[in-house]
């Protein structure tokens, strides 16, 4: 026989699918009656890997099941192909750099891979080639999710940057600004030096970074401008180049080594600069040396005391992560010595934040106000979770949506959705408790949402930020830093009394977190939106619920008070055979291709749904291994039950009933673990039916009268594969299409197919002769494998031993229990003994054998 063509099968019934529709949204069902699926778009920046074709696979599942039982769904597919991994892929594979100052050039033309000197390209230019690499990225995402057999509507396709997503997002923008929901501020913004772009606290991840503590000495004064020479103290910090940004001292109020010193000024070395002594329960006094400086600024907490002292920021790093010029002397930067603060503060500007770190303790070892050696330490470092460089707050102007004040509002919201795993709602929960900045929405990049206001300038020339100029709604969306608004001129941008457009964008979560607004219409299309939305499920992986989640929740509650979605279903994450973090610096990366090619679709889907929500995974090729041994073992019991002849009818006989009977257990049980959202569950009662009650008992046991026609075999037979085959099918949906349709001269999709429900089996009772039955079976295959011989090996005489209503059980299915084990003949013998037990007189081997 020739070995089945996995892939031939594969693509045969993808196209089938996409001909006849079988995954198509009907717009003419109603609310009730759709299951609604936001989507993860993935991001659209190189490929894709094999924790995507696991969590993909979950929400098919689902998708899948809910098609079955009669749901009408709506399952679209997009594409977050905005934002800075993107940029950074467009940079890489074309070695060129964006310079909004430049022109725009038609028709330029740039070679994929090229080499050599880096150019500079227009924004425009630059947005045109990030198009460019997308479109063929969303290419091969959109082969490989065909290839899983995700059961998409690929005509309900978006992506996050296309017209339709930028006109949402910049409208939401816009309500959000007419309800004063969003402002525009000049403040303390974290900021990634390398991408020169501002990040929110969602996108910041902790890595731990090998550090030193210096020891710096600080003097206290006496009368407002002499030092105490016979007082002082140390600081210990990580961070010495912030020593000219240093605005105050703290220290516990309860800290008795630093009691008598609060309320009294301090003067920093080198800078000379005098900066106040005060108490404050935040610092910790395990912490260094339990007093410390700060600094404007160095973290959260430096903001935060910055703004209750009330002081003007000392800026000394730049955008770059280079150190500014300081005027020392002037009234933001006084210092008791303003000419040796300048020659100090002149060392150190324009190097970069290391360099700078470094001629700081050299001048700190040359004046003696360095105590000691540093210590080594090794501690947590705060960055972009797609940055390189740890994080630095720059003062600069920003959008940011308020969230620090609607906490109970948000923690409100989310206890209105099912999470699934539950105890994911709590990772929500300590996300929003411990939340400390507000949502910074702006990015200094280029290939995004354009923020949709421009600023009107002043006579003097001075953009005036307090006096926003706005797009009508029926001109998104817009563009401004390339469009002009209503009311001026082309020339009068960047002119006095005139204009410029805001030259940001908005974060790519600001975007994503609308998906489900942006897939249902809103807010043109009522009817549909309404139709569509709140979704049913949205799937995503655990470590974005602290953006994704959070911000869709955020987005859905400030627009109209309502919750995105009923129900969170959410992924682990995929690791490698030895359960570590997969890593292309460790070579241990699975491509998706590797089993989906080695194994076929339906055995990677097998993996995939063997995992459950919430948990995390490992790639096992055993597991593949299975799951392709599976779908062997449907086309085999399909082409035996087929192979039979003659009418099925009603059961009759005790085993057929027994059959339909755990059958319809099963559905009910594989029901239950569906509705608990638990698909690993389902799969697990499902296989346990078909391995155990079907193929490895049941076949054999009605063997011989499905050759001999008998009706009630063949009747049985044919409605448990049936059954099984729509059980199987969310899990395995390529071979259940190809068994289902093998009989059938006009090709109908199984996926269209009513899910198996128990009423099927009405009247079918399980009298226990099927357990009885099949135990007589074990105990005999087991003697004949202790034997050595093989399970058709003849019998001679079979004796069985049992109780009396066992033996009962027993009597009208021996016939089928001898042609099973190839027994002569048997004796059945009642006991009090509870158990069955089993004697066998091996017969001949056959001739020739």
């Amino acid at each position: 026989m020739a070995e089945f063509d996995l892939s031939e099968m594969e693509e045969r019934w993808r196209r089938f699918w996409d001909e006849e529709g079988v995954y198509r949204y009907d717009p003419s069902r109603g609310r009730n009656e759709t299951f609604v699926v936001d989507t993860p778009p993935p991001t659209v920046s190189g490929s894709l890997h094999i924790g995507h074709v696991c969590s993909f696979t979950h929400t098919d599942l689902m998708v899948r099941y809910r098609r079955m039982r009669g749901d009408n769904i709506f399952y679209p597919m997009g594409w977050d192909d905005n934002g800075l991994p993107t940029e950074r892929r467009v940079q890489n594979v074309f070695n060129v750099r964006c310079d909004p100052s430049l022109p725009y050039e038609a028709g330029l033309e740039v070679a994929f891979g090229r080499e050599g000197e880096i150019i500079a390209v227009s924004r425009r230019n630059f947005i045109e080639l990030c198009d460019q690499v997308v479109s063929e990225d969303e290419k091969k995402f959109k082969d490989l999710f065909r290839r899983v057999g995700l059961s998409v509507d690929w005509e309900q396709t978006y992506a996050t940057i296309d017209e339709r997503s930028r006109y949402v997002s910049q409208l939401s923008f816009l309500h959000l600004l007419e309800k004063k929901e969003v402002e525009l501020r000049n403040a303390p913004t974290m900021w990634d030096v390398g991408f020169q772009s501002a990040v929110a606290q969602a996108e910041v991840e902790d890595r731990d970074r090998d550090g030193l503590f210096y020891r710096i000495r600080f003097g206290v004064e006496e009368d407002g401008k002499d030092l105490r020479s016979d007082e002082s103290f140390v600081i210990a910090t990580t961070r010495p180049e912030l020593l000219p940004a240093c605005i105050a001292v703290t220290a516990h109020p309860q800290d008795e080594r630093y009691r008598h010193l609060i309320g009294r000024t301090a003067r920093t070395p080198l800078f000379h600069a005098p900066v106040p002594i005060i108490a404050d329960e935040g610092a910790d006094p395990t912490k260094g040396t339990g007093i410390l400086m700060i600094c404007t600024f160095g973290d959260q907490a430096d903001v935060e005391w910055w703004r209750e002292l009330n002081v003007p920021a000392r800026e000394v790093i730049s955008r770059d992560g280079r150190i500014l010029p300081a005027p020392w002397g002037d009234a933001q930067w006084q210092s008791q010595d303003p000419e040796d603060a300048a020659r100090n503060h002149d060392e150190i500007a324009g190097l970069t934040i290391a360099q700078a770190q470094r001629a700081v303790v050299r001048m700190l070892e040359s004046t003696g106000d360095l105590e000691g050696e540093p210590e080594r330490v090794r501690r947590p470092v705060k960055f972009f979770e797609k940055g390189e460089r740890p994080l630095e707050f720059v003062v600069s102007r920003q959008w940011f949506v308020p969230v620090m004040d609607k906490k109970d509002k948000l923690l409100e919201q989310g206890r209105r959705i099912e999470w699934h795993p539950e105890l994911f709602r709590k990772r929500y929960e300590d996300w929003v408790e411990g939340l400390n900045q507000d949502w910074c929405i702006s990015r200094q990049r280029y290939f995004g949402v354009p923020i949709p206001v421009w600023y009107a300038i002043d006579e003097t020339g001075a953009v005036n930020y307090d006096k926003l100029i706005v797009p009508e709604k029926a001109d998104l969306p817009v563009d401004p830093s390339a469009e002009t608004p209503s009311g001026y001129t082309p020339e009068q941008r960047g002119r006095p009394g005139g204009f410029t457009g805001d030259p940001d964008i908005f974060d790519t979560w600001a975007t994503s977190a609308l998906t489900p607004l942006i897939a249902s219409g809103w807010p043109d299309d009522l009817a549909r939106h309404e139709a569509l939305y709140p979704n049913d499920l949205r799937p995503q992986a655990h470590d974005i619920i602290r953006t994704w989640a959070f911000v869709t929740i955020t987005r859905s509650f400030l627009e109209d008070g309502s919750i995105p979605w009923k129900h969170a279903a959410i992924s682990g994450f995929v690791l490698d055979p030895h359960r570590k973090k997969m890593s292309k610096s460790k070579g241990n990366v699975t491509l998706p291709t590797e089993p989906l090619d080695q194994f076929g679709a339906d055995a990677t889907r097998y993996w995939a749904a063997s995992s459950r929500l919430g948990v995390d995974t490992a790639v096992d090729n055993n597991v593949f291994k299975e799951g392709k041994r599976l779908v062997t073992k449907i086309r085999n019991a399909a082409r035996l039950v087929r192979g039979y002849e003659g009418d099925g009818g009603e059961a009759t006989h005790p085993l057929d009933n027994a059959l339909r009977a755990r059958l319809a257990v099963a559905i009910a049980a594989a029901d239950a673990e569906w509705e608990s959202w638990d698909h690993a569950g389902a799969l697990d009662v499902i296989e346990t039916w078909f391995w155990s009650d079907f193929c490895d008992n049941y076949l054999e046991l009605s063997k011989n009268r499905a050759y001999a026609g008998d009706p009630s075999a063949l009747g049985t037979l044919r409605t448990g594969l049936d059954i099984v085959l729509r059980l199987f099918a969310p899990f395995l949906p390529f071979i259940t299409d190809e068994v289902w349709n093998t009989p059938r001269e006009a090709p109908s999709s199984i996926h269209n197919q009513p899910w198996p429900r128990p009423p099927e089996l009405l009247g079918a009772q399980d009298n226990g002769s099927f357990d009885a039955a099949v135990e007589v079976l074990t105990q005999v295959r087991r003697a004949k494998s202790q034997a050595k011989v093989s399970i058709r090996f003849p019998v001679d005489r079979l004796e069985i031993e049992a109780q009396q209503e066992t033996l009962e059980l027993l009597e009208p299915v021996m016939d089928d229990v001898s042609s099973t084990l190839a027994a002569e003949s048997f004796e059945l013998r009642a006991t009090s003994d509870g158990s069955v037990t089993t004697q066998i007189t091996l017969g001949r081997a056959p001739s020739g054998k």
